[in-house]
Order: structure tokens, then C-alpha cells, then sequence
């Protein structure tokens, strides 16, 4: 009676249609989630109900999804409410104080709990399930299995930076010119190779024209440059892995017979590798349930196809179907008006999404004369909603985000906010680990890590300065490959040659630090490693140049000590590795920070996850939003509406949709049509500002 009691507690909170969920547990289950209705709560009390109630071990359920920052929130929300349920289940079956007193005791520590009567609750000293993002799953598995692979498992992984470093240095050698061949689009086209897991060998078969063939030449010379430096990239992880299952059986049938329920959330945003890979995992016992909404599928560009959500049930013709359309976000206005324009697609699952709360105020349509009449509208409405004006409703300046299509579209709105004092943040400008000063650092930990990482070697070599040039750092990279031994081993071994006695001696010098840093990594905690090792090159004296921004710097490079803080009780070896897979793999919410009173500026791209009580959308114009790259392609144009939809879906109360009738972006002035979105929208639906707001103060204030 009392495990009856104390299931009914995990369920308390849900509505039908997400108990339903919760409890489809065998079998392939496809979850329609719209936006706001609960689809964490559902994945984290699914995982909890197999853990307490089926008796499944933590150890055979794997849980994916697409940011650090999504699975992170839910490994907290499992410990929670496995702490929760067990203390509530410890007093239901405890009759006398000290035993109430003794099982509380029990469940604290994560304890399993047997009463009298022998009702068992199912929590033991278990870890928690594989959570995690796509890419740090798959470079879990891939250090375990590297013997099954060409790498070794101290391999590191570049970030967007190294690769275009690689992606240059292969055309230069090629002697491929950069102006007809784009390093940024040319890491493109194998970014979607790897995708579509197509290998060097694959592309070059299947290269049609003069540049296929020349992308596939430079793939081959950019994989070969990786490997040598033992290091994979983003889109290596999920294909290795992939590939790894595909030619290894045995590993395969050991990760499937390990993981034999399989979670994936936000599914419409995979790609074909991500598809495989889901797929190979959930072959033999095919517990698959995956989480998404089509209407929210933005990544066609980056690979994401909405077909495999789309067309789930003909992969899995025995899967059940849970539409989840309860709305605990957003108004009833605010769901009728994302609806209008959504509507308008073919290729989507029908849903009708119904608000939890009241009706709400009517969306904001604004015309402005210009985008500083734009970015001038949003300040006078901030200064309302901030509460300056008497009688409006009062929300805070880091509740208030603005949304913009293009990076090119913040430029406007910065000036005005500067100019009247609104304070702001990007997400998606320079991010922390992306400064020169961080990169420096970071990378001799890498270097540290694995001495084969060229693209590290060759950033550090001579910072600080120690008069090695790159001729010298070329020419004994040429002699690492050449003795097929790693670069600093090949500068410790060096016998004589092209090099003169003062350059190697330097270069000795230089290997002595990363020779030691290997030894001190195994014999201090991280934060003493870290604290040693900028000692060692002298970081200090070398970014404390005597500006404000060289103590800038320094502040930035002390900020590393805090980022490590997490780490601080692991050995320097292990707290380093795992700081630096994490840091290769954060996205740019990851590290939103939400303390400091501001109004945040962002792409819709970036907005996906997000929620803000209101939400302003600024350039709704034919070209603008919708693309215009997508006015002549309709399943770009399908992608376009589903972007406008996920923007209008962040907001909690107030949507304002922001258009202007002439606009000077990227150089020269434009005079767009308003967007076809807006006259998507029913007209009940919709408020006009037309008012022309002046502003007589330099300086508006906000609390």
C-alpha cells in the first residue's frame, strides 16, 4: 500500500498526457512536445519511474540532448526528485518516529529502504544514468574503445578556431587559393560530409566537379592533419563513434546490451550521423523514446533534419504517440498568434497548444521610420515595462530579450542602448574561452595533455616570446613526422640537423615545461596545477603590460581559477582532461549568465530553450525575416516560419514584432515589404503602435 502511495507522489505534479508518457516505458515512444509544456519534467520523472518503479539500474539508461546547460538541468532535477520520493516514501512506510528518524537517515544517503512487510523502494547508492550532450557521450565511449580506433584516448578536440587553423594550413600546403575556396565554407562542406558520414574516401567517389574534387583533396589533407595531432573535431565524435559500432560488432552489442533504454530530447534537431547512431544504440531491445517538436526543427543549416521526426512511426510502426499540447509558458495570445504562422506549413505534425493561464495582452505590431527608430521603440517600452512609468506592469531589464535574425541587426540597437543608458548583454558575442589570453592558456593543458597536438604547439611555442619563429616550429614538426615521433619527444631526442644549436636549445627549453607540466599533472590537485604551471611561463609579466588591457587580460586568465574551482579535488590529470572536453563542447548558453540585471540581445538561432517574460523581434521584413535565401526555396521558407515561431513561443507575457520602412545593413540602405509572418497573424490578435515616440533625455532610467 505504501509503494502505491509513494508512486502516487512521483505523478502528483503531472498532467494526464505527461503521466502517460512517463509511464509508456517498453517499446518506441515518440513524444510531440510543444514549447513550454513540460518536456524535462517529463524525461526526468521518465527516468526516475524506471529507476523506482521497473527496477531498471541507472547504469542501462542513457539520456542525450544538445547543450551542457540542458543536461545539467536535468541530472539536477533527477537527484532532486530521487531524494525527494525516497524521504517521502522512508516517512509513509516508517510507523514509529525512529524509524521515520533511521530511514529518513537512509535516504539522505541514497540508501536502498526494505520495511517490515518487505515494500521495497527502489533507490540504491546508484549513479546516476549516462546524461549527456551528443558529442560528450560519444567521447566517453570513444576513450574507452580507442584501441578499436587509430587514436589514443588522450585525443583532444578542436574548437571552430582550430579547425579553420587546419582547414588553412592544408590549402597552403595544397596551394589552393582562399579567395576562390573559403576556409570558412570549405569546413562547412566537411562539416556536412561527416553529417552525412560520408569518410575522405567517401566524398572523393562520389565528387562530381572541380569543386567537390578540391573540397574532397583538402578533407583528406584536413583528416590526415587531425589524426596526426591526435585530435577529432565536433562532427568526428558522433561519426567515429558511428563508425566504430558499425565496424565492431561486438562493441556495439556491448553498448546496446548496456544501454537498454534510450532518451534523446529535442530529436527534431538530428542529423543523419545523430539518427544512426540513436538507431545502432536501440537495435537489439528498441526502448527508444524520443522528444521533440517539428515546429521547433531551426538546424537545417548545420545538418538537422526534420524527417526523422516527421517520419518516426515508419521507422517504429509499433510506436506510441504522446502529444503533449498543455502550455505552462506563454498566453493564449501569445500560442494563437505562433500558431498563425506555423500553420501555414506543410510538413508538420498538427497540435493545437492550449495556455494554462489567462487570454493575455494583444501582440505589439511597430513600424518604425528606421532600425534606430526601432531600436528607439524597444527603449521606451523597456522604460514602461521596467516599471518607470506609474500603472504599467513591472518586469525586470534581465526578463526583456531582444531578438534579431542576422549578428548584423545588434549593431543598431547597441548604439541606441548605449546612448541611453541600457544595460545589456549579448549571447553569442566573444565567448570566455574564445579570448587570446584563455586560448593561450588552454593550450598548453592540451599540450600537456597529448604532445601531438600540433595546432596547440604551434600557438605556444613562442608565447610568451622565447625567440622561436615559425620557421624553427615548422621545421621541427617536419622532423616529429618524419621520426613518427610526437613534437616534444621529437625536440627532447633531437639530434642534429637544419636547426642551429641556439633554436634547439630554446625549443629544449620550451619542451622542459610541457616534459615537467606531465610529471606535475600527476602529482598535484588541478587548482595547484594551474597555479604552477602560469607561474612556470610567466603569464603574468607576459600579459601585465602595463594598459587597463593587459589587466583585463591578467583578470581574464585569473578567471580560470574560478572555472576550474569544480575540479578542485581531482587530480591535475583528470580535473584538466574533463575541463577541456567540456570547454570544446559548450555552446554558447551554456555559459548564460542570468545574475546581472540586463536585457539580453540574441539571435532567434540562439533563442531555442530560452524563456523571457517579454520578447521583442526586430526586423520583420521580406529578405530579413523571412531570409532572403529562402523567398525562391520552400523548405527554407518552411525553416523561416519555424524560427519566427520558436521566437514568439520564448515569451512568458508581452511579444512586440518590430518592422522598419527603411533599414542600412551591410552597407547600404534597404526598403523591404513588412514580412508576410505579420499578416500570418490573426488580425484580432494584434495591437499597432503608430505613436512617434521622442526622446528629450540623454538618459533613461531603469531600475
Amino acid at each position: 500500500m505504501c509503494y502505491n502511495t509513494f508512486m502516487e507522489n512521483i505523478f502528483k505534479n503531472l498532467n494526464e498526457k505527461q503521466k502517460k508518457a512517463v509511464m509508456m516505458t517498453d517499446g518506441p515512444v515518440l513524444v510531440i512536445a510543444g514549447p513550454g509544456s513540460g518536456k524535462t519534467k517529463v524525461l526526468t520523472h521518465r527516468i526516475v519511474y524506471l529507476i523506482k518503479s521497473k527496477g531498471v539500474n541507472p547504469n542501462n539508461i542513457l539520456a542525450v540532448t544538445f547543450t551542457n546547460k540542458a543536461a545539467q538541468e536535468m541530472k539536477e532535477r533527477i537527484k532532486k526528485l530521487l531524494q525527494e520520493t525516497t524521504r517521502f516514501a522512508a516517512v509513509l512506510c516508517g510507523e514509529t518516529a525512529a524509524e521515520q528518524s533511521t530511514a529518513n537517515n537512509f535516504a539522505n544517503n541514497f540508501e536502498e529502504l526494505t520495511d517490515e512487510n518487505n515494500c521495497q523502494l527502489p533507490i540504491t547508492n546508484y549513479k546516476l544514468p549516462t546524461i549527456g550532450t551528443f558529442h560528450s557521450v560519444c567521447a566517453r565511449i570513444l576513450r574507452v574503445e580507442t584501441r578499436f580506433t587509430e587514436y589514443k584516448n588522450d585525443f583532444v578536440i578542436y574548437d571552430s578556431d582550430d579547425q579553420i587553423s587546419v582547414v588553412k594550413k592544408v590549402m597552403k600546403e595544397m596551394q589552393i587559393n582562399p579567395e576562390q575556396f573559403n576556409p570558412n565554407a570549405v569546413l562547412a562542406h566537411i562539416s556536412n560530409a561527416k553529417n552525412e558520414l560520408k569518410t575522405p574516401r567517401d566524398y572523393n567517389k562520389i565528387a562530381s566537379d572541380y569543386f567537390q574534387e578540391n573540397i574532397g583533396k583538402i578533407y583528406s589533407g584536413y583528416q590526415k592533419k587531425l589524426l596526426e595531432s591526435g585530435a577529432m573535431d565536433f562532427d568526428d565524435l558522433i561519426m567515429q563513434t558511428t563508425i566504430l559500432f558499425l565496424k565492431n560488432p561486438e562493441v556495439l552489442k556491448k553498448y546496446q546490451n548496456r544501454y537498454k533504454y534510450v532518451m534523446v530530447d529535442e530529436y527534431q534537431d538530428t542529423n543523419h550521423a545523430q539518427y544512426n547512431l540513436v538507431n545502432l544504440l536501440s537495435e537489439t531491445h528498441r526502448n527508444l523514446c524520443v522528444v521533440g517538436d517539428d515546429w521547433q526543427s531551426i538546424y537545417r543549416w548545420r545538418g538537422a533534419d526534420i524527417r526523422n521526426i516527421l517520419e518516426f512511426e515508419k521507422k517504429y510502426p509499433e510506436a506510441n504517440i504522446v502529444l503533449l499540447e498543455q502550455n505552462y509558458r506563454s498566453t493564449q495570445i501569445i500560442l494563437d498568434a505562433s500558431y498563425g504562422i506555423i500553420s501555414k506549413n506543410i510538413n508538420r505534425k498538427e497540435k493545437k497548444l492550449r495556455a494554462n493561464q489567462t487570454a493575455g495582452q494583444p501582440i505589439i505590431v511597430y513600424e518604425a521610420k528606421d532600425e534606430k527608430g526601432e531600436a528607439e521603440f524597444i527603449v521606451s517600452e523597456i522604460a514602461k515595462l521596467s516599471g518607470q512609468n506609474k500603472g504599467e506592469e513591472k518586469i525586470k531589464l534581465k526578463d526583456i530579450a531582444i531578438f534579431y535574425r542576422t549578428n548584423a541587426q545588434s549593431r543598431s540597437v547597441e548604439e541606441v542602448f548605449l546612448q541611453y543608458g541600457v544595460p545589456y548583454k549579448i549571447v553569442g558575442g566573444v565567448k570566455f574561452y574564445a579570448r587570446k589570453e584563455i586560448k593561450d592558456i588552454t593550450a598548453y593543458l592540451r599540450l600537456i595533455q597529448n604532445p601531438s597536438d600540433l595546432v596547440s604547439f604551434e600557438r605556444i611555442v613562442n608565447t610568451p616570446p622565447r625567440g622561436i619563429g615559425k620557421t624553427t616550429a615548422e621545421k621541427i614538426m617536419a622532423e616529429s613526422k618524419k621520426e613518427k615521433k610526437d613534437v616534444i619527444e621529437a625536440i627532447l631526442n633531437y639530434g642534429g640537423g637544419n636547426i642551429t644549436s641556439d633554436k634547439i636549445r630554446k625549443l629544449k627549453n620550451f619542451a622542459s615545461i610541457i616534459k615537467d607540466g606531465r610529471e606535475k599533472c600527476m602529482e598535484m590537485k588541478t587548482l595547484e596545477f594551474l597555479d604552477y604551471l602560469i607561474k612556470k611561463i610567466g603569464f603574468e609579466k607576459y600579459i601585465k603590460d602595463g594598459t587597463e588591457e593587459g589587466e583585463r587580460r591578467w583578470e581574464n586568465a585569473l578567471e580560470l581559477f574560478s572555472a576550474l574551482e569544480k575540479y578542485k579535488n581531482f587530480s591535475a590529470k583528470e580535473g584538466v582532461k574533463i575541463f577541456l572536453e567540456e570547454i570544446a563542447l559548450a555552446a554558447d548558453i551554456d555559459n548564460m549568465d542570468n545574475s546581472h540585471n540586463a536585457a539580453t540581445l540574441m539571435t532567434l538561432h540562439s533563442s531555442k530553450g530560452l524563456e523571457f517574460d517579454a520578447v521583442f523581434i526586430i526586423g520583420l521584413e521580406e529578405g530579413l525575416l523571412p531570409h532572403s535565401r529562402s523567398l525562391s526555396d520552400f523548405a527554407e521558407m518552411e525553416e523561416e516560419r519555424r524560427l519566427c515561431y520558436v521566437g514568439i513561443t520564448r515569451a512568458k507575457k508581452k511579444v512586440y514584432l518590430l518592422f522598419a520602412k527603411t533599414r542600412k545593413i551591410y552597407g547600404s540602405v534597404q526598403a523591404n515589404y513588412p514580412s508576410r509572418f505579420l499578416s500570418d497573424i490573426p488580425e484580432h490578435l494584434l495591437e499597432s503602435k503608430v505613436q512617434d515616440y521622442g526622446f528629450e533625455d540623454e538618459y533613461i532610467e531603469l531600475d
